[in-house]
């Protein structure tokens, strides 16, 4: 039997996606290009927020779905591959240093279900407190600079650290687990929580179709923006 999907949960993930489309493509403007940009309201908070709640919509799904530890390893294999791009580009003289990602959204949601399994049976009011107590500690070590170069992923900087896309454990894994627990409650049932709304309206199937795709949308959208800067610099 076909799995029934939450609507509304994709729909957020799709809103969120084209998000962060809005907001790389003005960060490519600016890095790229020098253009003195001014992010748009709407750009800021989802560059402020954006990240957090994709990452609680993913710890949600996770409870909804299985193979956390197949579907993490093809995940995190995709973000080591943006790293091996990234660097490239640095290496090629095409960006700085800084352009590399060393441990973005897709290193930490990889790595976020691959540890499901280890917490997925803590009771959900431990998971809760886990969760808060994770997300408290990343935002206390946040910006701290250390020596040991090899505890980046967890949110400790070493000096001269930069990432262009910096999704650390600390705090995120607190906010992935606070997800879980959101799945486990809102969602135990598994069923949408608007049953009523008419899935079939454009817009509402259109962002549900990008939700299902972030993956793929958010994997092949940064080569068409940076395709789409060369076009705009080659016309100025």
């Amino acid at each position: 039997m076909k799995k029934q999907r939450i609507w509304e949960l994709d729909a957020l993930r799709g809103v969120c996606i084209l998000g962060v489309i809005i907001v790389h493509f003005c960060f490519d403007l600016v890095y790229f290009l020098g253009v003195n940009a001014h992010f748009p309201a709407a750009a800021v908070f989802i560059q402020e927020y954006g990240g957090t709640i994709f990452v609680l919509l993913s710890g949600v799904c996770v409870t909804l779905g299985s193979h956390s530890v197949k579907r993490g390893a093809v995940v995190f294999g995709f973000g080591m591959l943006i790293t091996l791009v990234t660097f490239g580009m640095y290496r090629l003289g095409m960006a700085g240093r800084d352009i590399i990602v060393w441990f973005g959204v897709l290193h930490l949601l990889g790595a976020c279900m691959l540890l499901y399994p280890v917490y997925r049976h803590l009771p959900t009011g431990a998971m809760a407190a886990l969760g808060v107590i994770l997300v408290v500690l990343g935002y206390t070590v946040t910006n701290t600079v250390v020596q040991a170069r090899w505890l980046f992923p967890l949110g400790f900087m070493y000096p001269g650290f930069a990432s262009s896309d910096y999704f650390p454990l600390l705090p995120h894994l607190g906010w992935y687990m606070l997800g879980t627990v959101l799945g486990r409650t809102v969602y135990r049932n598994k069923t949408s929580l608007l049953p009523k709304v008419r899935q079939e309206n454009p817009f509402v199937r259109f962002f549900c179709f990008c939700g299902r795709q972030s993956l793929w949308i958010y994997l092949g959208h940064q080569p068409v923006l940076y395709g789409l800067v060369e076009l705009i610099a080659r016309l100025r």
